[in-house]
This record gives structure tokens, C-alpha cells and sequence, in this order.
């Protein structure tokens, strides 16, 4: 099945492609969708309950520096299983994905230098998302993995509109932060040995957001590295001579924090008492 669909944005939605997974009452759909944006084709993943009733909060999912790969989708069908629609972004284009690190830092590097590339490319995907009969377009947040928390560290500090963001083992620094843009809460959660954060970035961060009063938590797993919550990461570390290593009760232990996470994000706001 194909259509056009064009919008201001420049984003042209082309075609998706259907999986289902059937699971306890659920049945869990994974669609890729191909998409133009600034003129980059991008293959990005939408995942959601179909048999879930009604409208439901959005999440996107950036992927590690390797590119949106099926460690990405999966976290979106794990999203879509826990109630919400969730796409797994294509940052890079043409579902790139890097073969080894130097192509990965090469793919990442255009995106550190310049957040509003990564703005733009995201906010495409969002359009896609928010476009779904699925999603309450009122309520999107975002989740990233190491680059991808990165890059919405970054975005948060830029003012990009979501309910919430969580960052697994991404870099703490970024464009400077401030009470006047930052409009969303933040959620870090951090190996406490991951050797790609030094232990001052940590501190410059926790600096940067108090003095700023922004609303964030921050979370150290104790024995977790960095790539501490994909299942691969042991392998690949041992492959390329990087210190990264799967930790299973940081990983389950994250994912819960970040789940706790959203559903106060998402939570309906308290009504007012009514008029005397």
C-alpha cells in the first residue's frame, strides 16, 4: 500500500509496511514508514496496540549512534506494549545503519555540531507520529539511547514541545540550558561506569540544571558502562575493543524508572476545586 501525503514541513509520507505480533489480548503492531524530510528519504518504525481502544500518548524513540536499527524498534514495540504509539526515528536517512564505530561517529558527528539539524529531522518524524488516528497529538515525549540521548538532552534544552525525556546513557553536554526554553521534565539514567561521561560532565550537568531550576531526576546504576541496556552491547564491546557491557538489572531496573516516568508525565492534570 502507498500514498503521498505532503505537508508544510516538507515531510512526504510514502509507505508503510505491517507486522503484527499477537500477545495477551494485545496485538502488537510494528510499521515502517518511509518518510521525506529537508530532502533525506528516512525509515523510521511505528509500533501500537491494535487492540487498544482510543487515543493514546506518543513516544519517540531516537536510536544509538549506529542508526535506527531493530534494538530501536524493539524499544518501541516494548513502548506500544506498555499502552502508548511510539516511532523509532531515522536520524540518519535511508535506515543507515553503521558498521563500526568509525562510521557511527561519522554518522553522529553532523548532529553534535549542529542540534538544529537534529531538531528539524525530529520534528519530521514527530508530524508522522502525531498524524497516526492513534496518538493524542496533545501528548508526546521522547526517549533516546546513548546518541540519541544525546541528541534530546539537547532538544530539551532547545525548548522542543514534549511532555517528557528520558536519556539511556547519553552525553551530558550540549547547547546551554535555560528556565526560559526548557518546558519539559527530564529523566537521566546513567551508568555510574560509563566511562564515556566523566564524572565532571555529571557535575557540570547537575550545575547546569539547578542553576537553571529545571525540573529533572537523575539515576546511577551502579556496575553499569555505557550501552548498558542493550543486550548486544557485550559482544559488540568485545568486537571493537570498547568498554561497554549489557547490564540486565540496570537495564530492567531503567526501563521500569523511565516507565514510572512517563505515566506521571502523562498523567491528566488535577481539575480545580469548583468556584464557591
Amino acid at each position: 500500500m502507498k500514498f503521498v501525503l505532503h505537508v508544510v514541513m516538507l515531510v512526504t509520507l510514502l509507505s508503510f509496511q505491517t507486522i503484527s505480533l499477537e500477545a495477551k489480548g494485545k496485538k502488537i503492531v510494528g510499521e515502517e514508514v518511509i518518510y521525506k524530510a529537508n530532502g533525506r528519504t528516512m525509515k523510521g518504525y511505528v509500533a501500537y496496540d491494535k487492540a487498544q481502544k482510543g487515543k493514546r500518548p506518543g513516544v519517540l524513540v531516537v536510536h544509538e549512534w549506529w542508526g535506527c536499527n531493530e534494538y530501536a524498534k524493539k524499544r518501541a514495540r516494548m513502548l506500544a506494549n506498555l499502552g502508548y504509539i511510539a516511532i523509532a526515528v531515522d536520524l540518519y536517512g535511508d535506515g543507515k545503519i553503521a558498521p563500526d564505530p568509525a562510521s557511527a561517529k561519522a554518522y553522529a558527528e553532523p548532529f553534535y555540531k549542529n542540534p538544529i539539524l537534529a531538531r528539524q529531522l525530529l520534528e519530521a518524524g514527530q508530524y508522522v507520529l502525531r498524524n497516526y488516528p492513534q496518538t493524542d497529538d496533545t501528548e508526546i515525549g521522547a526517549i533516546g539511547y546513548c546518541f540519541g540521548g544525546s541528541v534530546l538532552l539537547n532538544m530539551a534544552r532547545m525548548g522542543m514541545p514534549f511532555m517528557g525525556v528520558v536519556s539511556f546513557h547519553g552525553g551530558l553536554d550540549g547547547v546551554p540550558a535555560s528556565a526560559a526554553t526548557v518546558n519539559t521534565n527530564i529523566l537521566v539514567c546513567h551508568g555510574e561506569a560509563d566511562s564515556f561521561v566523566s564524572s565532571e560532565e555529571v557535575q557540570k550537568f547537575h550545575q547546569e540544571m539547578r542553576a537553571a531550576q529545571i525540573p529533572y531526576s537523575f539515576i546511577s546504576y551502579s556496575n553499569a558502562t555505557h550501552a548498558f541496556t542493550n543486550p548486544d552491547a557485550t559482544a559488540v564491546g568485545q568486537q571493537f575493543g570498547l568498554p561497554i557491557e549489557y547490564n540486565e538489572a540496570a537495564d530492567l531496573k531503567s526501563w521500569n524508572d523511565m516507565a514510572d516516568f512517563l505515566k506521571k508525565a502523562f498523567a491528566p492534570m488535577p481539575k480545580a476545586p469548583p468556584l464557591e
